[in-house]
């Protein structure tokens, strides 16, 4: 077994993430979005939009500021020819390339969350009626089909939220199952649509079964991820304990994968065979919560020596952080994090707070921190950044703005 040093390793994943790519001299274009996609396999979608929504965020780390028409048009498009992306449960929701609907559909993956509703789907008659419903109006929002199935303009106060109808219920369940997908979206509302008029043709008729399924998707895990342990591999797709364990002993014997020890690691370690070592990591990214370089957090840990939790739902008193922090990802190392809110009323981008790794030139962090964060600003169409008294970044950070 082949030994490699901490930061190695850490060089080989951030590579393997794009994030030894350099970033386009002009407007990056639907080829740079192809690399990118080669790169991370899928983006996580997340309905919180404290600054951005989650899918946007990973493309720009990666590309700097890009039209967000590359994403709706790739993931949404009701055109064919202009749709890459397919919206499933990969890592949690995600976009996921279209040609790879085969192998989460295989039976590779872990038991969905929306079987619960097996025992309501076999005895509603919901099911057919939906469906029925799509196919004559889809691309169509639940709260529509309720409308249509009910024959009422008025929907049930009671159902708002995660309270959900049985409506919604068997759109999830019919989505879970692969009979609907997401047509296209509109104010980020999901519009179902039948899965046969999204995916094409060619891709619904390959079969594939879980074995296989489960050795293709941890081979595509390995190359996003470079170097990794088997519970790092699993939990790029969810895979079962079991089918991934299975898959990444295939995967070495086929030759895709090399056992490795990696200085400091707790757990055996596997490294892409393609994978590449870039001699160093140079440039600076912002970092969403869900940016699959990070969404991983003991990984995080390992790589970066960055312990990173999200505290959306810890209580404002209790944070140590902020709300919605950023890691800040600096010549290939996490060197800072900012709490950020986009004033879309206001026309700024607020760090609420910014805190400084211990070891770091603050005022190296702080001016490479500003310029990122005015690219993100004017990204999205905000005319300033804005930052509050809070956390030990904040002072050098507010000078550096100030220039």
């Amino acid at each position: 077994m082949q030994n490699m040093s901490a930061d190695v390793a850490r060089r080989i994943a951030l590579g393997a993430q794009g994030f030894a790519d350099a970033r386009p001299t002009g407007v990056p274009t639907r080829a740079h979005l192809r690399r990118v996609l080669s790169r991370v396999k899928l983006i996580q979608i997340d309905s919180v939009n404290v600054a951005t929504r989650a899918h946007y965020m990973p493309v720009f780390s990666r590309l700097g500021a890009y039209p967000a028409a590359l994403i709706d048009n790739a993931a949404w498009s009701t055109k064919s020819r202009e749709r890459l992306l397919v919206e499933y449960w990969a890592h949690e929701a995600s976009l996921v390339p279209v040609e790879d609907w085969p192998l989460l559909h295989s039976g590779a993956k872990r038991r969905g969350w929306w079987h619960k509703y097996s025992a309501l789907a076999a005895k509603s008659g919901l099911v057919d009626e939906i469906v029925a419903v799509v196919a004559e109006s889809g691309p169509i929002g639940a709260g529509a089909i309720e409308k249509a199935l009910l024959g009422s303009s008025v929907r049930d106060t009671k159902n708002w939220g995660w309270n959900w109808s049985e409506v919604k219920q068997m759109c999830e369940y019919l989505f879970g199952n692969g009979v609907l997908t997401t047509g296209t979206r509109r104010s980020f509302e999901r519009l179902y649509d039948l899965t046969e008029r999204v995916v094409p043709a060619d891709v619904l008729a390959r079969k594939v079964d879980a074995d296989e399924g489960a050795r293709e998707l941890t081979a595509r895990a390995a190359s996003a991820l470079g170097v990794a342990t088997e519970t790092d591999l699993r939990d790029y797709y969810r895979l079962p304990p079991e089918r991934s364990r299975q898959a990444v002993a295939e995967l070495v014997e086929a030759g895709v994968l090399e056992p490795v020890a990696v200085h400091g690691w707790g757990a055996p370690a596997y490294r892409d065979t393609a994978a590449r070592v870039p001699r160093r990591i140079t440039g600076r990214a912002l970092l969403c919560p869900f940016d699959p370089l990070i969404w991983e957090r003991a990984r995080t840990e390992r790589l970066f020596d960055f312990r990173y939790r999200i505290e959306i739902y810890v209580p404002a008193a209790r944070r140590v952080h902020g709300y919605y922090v950023f890691p800040f990802l600096l010549d290939g190392h996490l060197v800072a994090r900012v709490d950020l809110k986009s004033d879309r009323a206001g026309g700024v981008l607020l760090v609420q707070a910014s805190h400084a790794e211990p070891g770091v030139d603050i005022g190296h962090v702080a001016a490479e921190l500003a310029a990122e964060l005015r690219v993100m600003a004017e990204w999205q169409g905000l005319t300033d950044v804005v930052t509050r008294p809070s956390g030990d970044l904040a002072h050098a950070l507010s000078v550096a703005l100030a220039r």
